[in-house]
């Protein structure tokens, strides 16, 4: 990933929003060695700071990842996530077809962790309040286009809404479905509101292997 990278979708002063491929963790972990931190120096456009992740995707997950590239932004935008002032659309392919068109999921989200399974967030009653819109786009080969719309965003929520809520998990999700094949799951868009300056706006076009599953950019 470079500076003239076409995965880089808004850029100005204080803000960068990439299209983060799937398979780059955004913080480097004891799986995944090599993360967007190696990437962040390439991504400076001038500056001499590198920009910093404001929230995080999971490596799998493509798409809309936000950066400040300078520590008052950073601040900024994260409390504007935290006051849930941030609009995210993400768009998921489901392992079967959801009978109603739309809906919505509230379940409450705990993690658990065992040495055999490792770490894993589970619908809990006790746990942490998790809230997503849904709507179904398109349906091919026995699988269905999903747009999700989390009003919240705890960890793994779109992929345990899907698994737990709908009750059908999201295709390739090695956690919580049958993980055969990459996990369909990308970040569609991201925007925020800023006072006195135009809004941060992106979309990012789904990538190959949705395409490779019969769901195209025109049907989102």
């Amino acid at each position: 990933m470079t500076e003239e990278d076409d995965r880089i979708l808004f850029i100005d002063g204080e803000a960068m929003v990439i299209d983060k491929p799937a398979g780059l963790a955004v913080h480097p972990g004891s799986r995944t060695k090599r993360s967007l931190e190696d990437h962040l120096k390439d991504l400076r456009f001038g500056f001499q700071r590198e920009p910093l992740p404001v929230h995080r995707l999971d490596r799998d997950t493509s798409g809309c990842l936000l950066l400040a590239r300078n520590p008052k932004a950073h601040k900024r935008f994260q409390r504007a996530f935290e006051e849930k002032r941030v609009e995210k659309t993400y768009v998921a392919v489901l392992d079967g077809v959801p009978a109603a068109e739309e809906g919505e999921v509230s379940l409450c989200l705990a993690k658990i962790s065992s040495a055999e399974e490792g770490w894993r967030m589970v619908p809990d009653r006790h746990g942490k309040s998790a809230f997503s819109r849904w709507r179904r786009v398109a349906v091919s080969g026995g699988r269905a286009l999903v747009v999700f719309r989390p009003e919240t965003g705890r960890t793994h929520q779109v992929r345990v809404h899907a698994a737990s809520g709908i009750g059908i998990p999201i295709s390739g999700d090695p956690v919580y479905g049958r993980g055969q094949g990459p996990m369909l799951l990308h970040a569609l868009s991201l925007r925020l509101e800023r006072e006195g300056k135009a809004p941060i706006e992106a979309r990012a076009p789904l990538p190959e292997h949705f395409r490779a599953a019969g769901f195209t950019d025109d049907l989102v």
